[in-house]
């Protein structure tokens, strides 16, 4: 799967990127802004995406989502203030609270993988938040 990483922190992202290329998915780009994010999305065409809620220019990453939604493109909230997402998760699958340890990570990835694919994932993993 082509995936997105909009994450502002560079080492959370570069963490992320590294644990998405072990799941076997390709990271076709990382983006800590609002304008780098969709430029990533108009140029690159990601099959899915992990957005942050607040990033350098702001809380951005909500208006990010709901480009995503809006586009087709289906994606989680990284967060560590799920608080701060909209009670209608904008068209996010769900999202994955910080600080999230990397077997949760890797665990919510295939369930993801699973459920964007189609296959019928048996339950989500705890560190993933589904929205209603």
């Amino acid at each position: 799967m082509r995936i997105m990483i909009v994450e502002d922190e560079a080492l959370l992202a570069l963490e992320l990127e590294l644990e998405v290329e072990a799941a076997g998915h390709e990271v076709v780009g990382t983006a800590a802004s609002r304008t780098a994010a969709l430029d990533i999305v108009e140029q690159a065409e990601p099959q899915f995406a992990f957005v942050d809620v607040h990033l350098s220019d702001g809380p951005s990453g909500i208006e990010i989502g709901r480009h995503l939604a809006v586009t087709g493109i289906p994606f989680v909230f990284v967060t560590g203030n799920v608080k701060r997402i909209p009670d209608d998760f904008v068209g996010a699958i769900g999202a994955i609270e910080k600080p999230y340890t990397m077997n949760g990570l890797q665990n919510a990835l295939t369930y993801l993988t699973a459920r964007i694919s189609g296959q019928e994932p048996v339950a989500p993993p705890p560190g993933l938040i589904l929205a209603d």
